[in-house]
C-alpha cells in the first residue's frame, strides 16, 4: 500500500486543520501507520504458516484457520485507517474548490497572488466548518464501528495460545495453537488504545470548533449596529 500518496494528501489538508487536528494527524502516521508497516505486519506475516493443529486431515486447519481468523489484522488495520482518513479528503476537496475560485478571480498574468493563494490558509468557518466538522464525525463513526468490528469478530482483544475447531473435514474436535500470542495480544491492545486516544482527540477537536463557533456568535450580534 502506498502510505506516502496518502500522507501528502493530507499534509496538505493538516495546514488547514487546527492543533488538535495536527496532533490527531501525528499519532495516525507515527503510532498507527509506521507501527503497522515497520512491527505487525512482521509479526502478522507468518500467522498461516505457523498456525498448527493436531491433525493431518487434508483441509482441516485451513478451516480452522478461517474460522477464527476470518479477517487478517493487518488488513483489517489497513482498512481502518483507510475508513478514517477518507473524510480528510472531503476537506482537502473543499479547500481545492475554495481555491480553484479565487483563482479564476485573479488577473491573468498575475503570478504573485496565484503563488500567495497556494500559500493561504483558509479559517475553519462558514460552508468549511460544516465540511471540517462532518469529517470529524465521520471519523468518530469509522474508529468506534471498528473497535466493535474487531471485539466482535475475533471474540474480544486477547489472542488465544488454543483454539478449538470441529467443522467438516475435521474429522473430531480438533486443537490449534496460534503463534506467538502474548505479542499478538500486545500488538493488538496497543493499535487498539491508539485508536481509542485518536477518537477521543477527534472529540476534542468537535467540542473545540462548536464553543469557537458559539463564542463568535454573540460577537457577532453585539458587532451590529443598532437602530
Amino acid at each position: 500500500m502506498d502510505w506516502k500518496s496518502l500522507h501528502a494528501i493530507l499534509g496538505g489538508v493538516n495546514k488547514h486543520s487546527t492543533s488538535i487536528g495536527k496532533i490527531w494527524l501525528t499519532f495516525l502516521f507515527i503510532f498507527r501507520i509506521m507501527i503497522l508497516v515497520v512491527a505487525a505486519e512482521k509479526v502478522w506475516g507468518d500467522e498461516q504458516q505457523d498456525f498448527t493443529c493436531n491433525t493431518l486431515q487434508p483441509g482441516c486447519k485451513n478451516v480452522c484457520y478461517d474460522e477464527h481468523f476470518p479477517v487478517s489484522h493487518i488488513r483489517l488495520w489497513a482498512l481502518q485507517i483507510i475508513f478514517v482518513s477518507t473524510p480528510a479528503l472531503l476537506v482537502a476537496m473543499h479547500v481545492a474548490y475554495r481555491k480553484h475560485e479565487k483563482k479564476r478571480e485573479c488577473k491573468p498574468g498575475d503570478k504573485d497572488d496565484i503563488e500567495n493563494l497556494k500559500k493561504q490558509k483558509f479559517h475553519i468557518e462558514g460552508a468549511l466548518w460544516w465540511t471540517y466538522t462532518s469529517s470529524i464525525f465521520f471519523r468518530i463513526i469509522f474508529e468506534a464501528t471498528f473497535m466493535y468490528i474487531f471485539y466482535f469478530m475475533y471474540r474480544g482483544y486477547k489472542m488465544p495460545r488454543l483454539v478449538k475447531c470441529s467443522d467438516f473435514p475435521c474429522p473430531n474436535t480438533v486443537d490449534c495453537f496460534i503463534s506467538r500470542p502474548t505479542e499478538k495480544t500486545v500488538f493488538t491492545i496497543f493499535m487498539l488504545a491508539v485508536s481509542g486516544i485518536c477518537m477521543l482527540l477527534n472529540l476534542l477537536e468537535l467540542l473545540y470548533l462548536m464553543l469557537k463557533s458559539c463564542m463568535k456568535k454573540p460577537q457577532t450580534v453585539k458587532s451590529l449596529p443598532s437602530h
